[in-house]
């Protein structure tokens, strides 16, 4: 079980509404912010992931906390015909679907607010799930997973793009010395939001990853689990089938 770590420690509400809170708060600022923290690299990661989705040649793919639709609209160059992007933010998913407008994609990318521990969906309805950047977010990790598992298809595709932990120590104290001094410090200058911030980095560092992910998500069922690090291990894509 992941450790909790939560956006503001002072509030009463729990996890879940905390994160729905600070992603409404930060919505419109937070693609721009995302390209100044990753330096732009989270473009490629997630090209990574539509190729890896892309030759399981899925017919409809579910994007769990898809928030501004990245991931999601990436996902519109495989031959799926429907794209569903859901997340627990409004605020988020408003700023998504604008720019699906945009690129003329509304017909085939679909935006809704639901729960991922709690998904709106039969047993057995998509061919591919994507998660990116989002299930350190969830409530209950194991819970959120085994709802993924349940809406996904026989055989079906899992691909999970996370933040991790390097391993190498020189990258390791890298990365330990950038979320702990200079995130929070881009965080405090651009964002209305200085806890969504400071709560990123630290979720970031305390959430499973590499071979304590993969051992998880067999425990929930999933099979042919793989992790492949990305640039250094500051972030890891899984893989994983049911």
């Amino acid at each position: 079980m992941s450790e909790k770590v939560i956006p503001y420690k002072d509030s009463d509400l729990n996890k879940k509404q905390q994160v729905t809170k600070m992603f409404d708060t930060i919505s419109n600022e937070y693609d721009g912010l995302n390209r100044i923290i990753s330096f732009g690299i989270d473009v490629k990661w997630r090209k990574k992931v539509v190729n890896i989705v892309t030759k399981h040649q899925p017919s409809n793919i579910l994007d769990i906390a898809t928030g501004t639709g990245d991931l999601a609209i990436n996902l519109a160059k495989t031959n799926a015909s429907e794209i569903v992007g859901l997340d627990i933010s409004e605020g988020m998913l408003e700023v998504g679907r604008k720019k699906i407008a945009q690129k003329k994609l509304d017909s085939k990318i679909k935006m809704m607010v639901g729960d991922s521990e709690n998904l709106p969906f039969d047993d057995n309805t998509f061919d591919a799930i994507t998660v990116a950047f989002g299930i350190r977010n969830f409530e209950s990790l194991e819970k959120g997973l085994a709802e993924i598992y349940r809406v996904l298809k026989p055989n079906g595709m899992f691909v999970i793009l996370e933040t991790s932990v390097p391993t190498k120590p020189f990258y390791k104290a890298g990365y330990s010395f950038y979320t702990k001094y200079i995130l929070p410090t881009i965080g405090k200058v651009f964002s209305k939001d200085q806890s969504a911030y400071s709560y990123l980095c630290e979720s970031a560092s305390k959430f499973p990853y590499g071979e304590t992910l993969n051992n998880i998500l067999r425990q929930i069922g999933f099979n042919s689990v793989e992790d492949l690090p990305q640039t250094f291990g500051v972030a890891t894509i899984y893989k994983a089938s049911k």
